[in-house]
């Protein structure tokens, strides 16, 4: 059992919290057990390392058993290891070190995708872990972040996706330039969320939202520029009803990308 909390190990773990070392060793960090479960059941040959308390892992006898079908060792640490080596203040008993694992840009299109989301300039750790989270909810094919966008290894980034970070492939730090000629070579139409556009609900009457789209959202403060909004075949906004003075970007990511998934599983 590893036990030191001041061990060389556990302190190249932690450090995997930095942005300098994920791009030094091309590792990161995941925490908690849906995560790990995620990671075991759908990328378990990305896993380098993976640490348990003997209590989290008596807990959690189905990790253990996924684990062991997946030819993952265990290693156990103390609760002093563990929150040395975690970002989080208290740790859920496990930890693993991964392997990065982005997608190519070309791969992306390889299959015909139906519904993408490409993320220029999202900043916010939290809004982009729960933009994936809610793409895999939606039966999203894929999602771009431009090089403008924070690290998807960031580790709350990481923790906000609870896991669909392991469900589809994602693109990083390309160039928007990059991404439009493929997307239309692949017959998606390109829909910028934006407050500039028509209601969304039009957009869904009118029938727009029922071919194969990829969808381009913007900074969490500025949005897109205008020269972004020139590169869209159509602008969408969703309409506030209320006195709210905005939305959160992943509220109405969400919804833009419900109201497709809708459009593309009618009945």
């Amino acid at each position: 059992m590893l036990d030191n909390p001041r061990a060389a190990r556990v302190k190249a773990v932690a450090k995997l919290a930095t942005r300098g070392a994920r791009s030094e060793t091309g590792l990161f960090l995941l925490e908690g057990p849906q995560a790990v479960a995620e990671a075991l059941a759908y990328r378990p040959q990305l896993i380098v390392e993976l640490y348990a308390t003997p209590t989290a892992l008596e807990r959690y006898t189905d990790i253990a058993q996924t684990a062991v079908d997946a030819g993952v060792d265990v290693e156990f640490v103390t609760e002093s290891v563990l929150e040395a080596m975690a970002d989080t203040v208290t740790p859920q008993g496990f930890i693993a070190v991964c392997h990065q694992f982005p997608t190519a840009l070309k791969e992306i299109f390889q299959d015909g995708p139906k519904l993408v989301v490409i993320l220029e300039e999202v900043r916010d750790p939290g809004n982009l872990g729960t933009i994936i989270r809610v793409a895999d909810a939606a039966g999203a094919d894929a999602i771009i972040l431009t090089g403008r966008s924070v690290d998807l290894y960031n580790p709350k980034v990481v923790r906000s996706t609870t896991g669909s970070l392991f469900h589809l492939p994602i693109t990083i730090d390309v160039e928007l330039a990059d991404v439009l000629p493929r997307v239309r070579e692949a017959g998606l139409q390109l829909i910028a969320a934006d407050i500039k556009g028509t209601d969304l609900p039009r957009a869904r009457a009118e029938g727009i939202l029922d071919a194969p789209t990829a969808w381009l959202f913007g900074n969490e403060a500025r949005g897109l520029t205008d020269e972004h909004l020139k590169l869209a075949e159509r602008t969408i906004r969703v309409p506030i009803y209320g006195d709210a003075e905005s939305m959160n970007l992943a509220t109405a990511a969400a919804v833009c990308l419900y109201e497709s998934a809708f459009a593309h599983n009618k009945a």
